[in-house]
C-alpha cells in the first residue's frame, strides 16, 4: 500500500557537505577545501587544481594558509622552475589531514546515507 509520498520518493536525491570550523565558527577545512588539497596532489598544481574546480587562485590560497595557521604546520610543498615548470604537492603533514578527512568522511557517508534510506523507508 503507498503513501502520498510514494510517487516522488524514487527522485530524492541526497546532498550535503561537511565542514568544521573553530571556537569562533570560522571555517578551517570542510568538503571544498578537502577535494582542492586531493586535487593539488593528483595535478602537482594549485593552479590546476583551482581551474578543475573553478575556484579563484588568490583566495584558495588564503584559505590554505588558514588552514595552515590553524594547524601551524605548512599543508603545501612548492618546487619552482625548472625544466619542468615546478610543481605543488602536499607536504606529510597535509597527506596525513586529507586521509584523516577521507577516513572521517566515509564514516559520516555511510551514516548518513542510512539515515536517509531510513527516511524513505518511513515515508513508504
Amino acid at each position: 500500500m503507498g503513501t502520498k509520498f510514494t510517487g516522488r520518493l524514487d527522485s530524492i536525491q541526497l546532498h550535503y557537505k561537511i565542514w568544521m570550523s573553530d571556537a569562533r565558527e570560522q571555517g578551517i577545512l570542510g568538503d571544498g577545501k578537502w577535494q582542492m588539497l586531493k586535487l593539488i596532489e593528483e595535478k602537482g598544481s594549485l593552479k590546476a587544481a583551482c581551474d578543475e574546480l573553478g575556484y579563484t587562485y588568490r583566495r584558495t590560497w588564503g584559505n590554505l594558509r588558514k588552514i595552515e595557521q590553524f594547524f601551524g604546520f605548512p599543508l603545501l610543498e612548492k618546487h619552482r622552475g625548472g625544466s619542468d615548470g615546478g610543481n605543488t604537492v602536499l607536504t606529510a603533514e597535509g597527506k596525513r589531514l586529507v586521509k584523516a578527512f577521507d577516513t572521517f568522511h566515509a564514516s559520516v557517508d555511510s551514516v548518513i546515507q542510512e539515515g536517509f534510506e531510513q527516511f524513505i523507508a518511513d515515508l513508504k
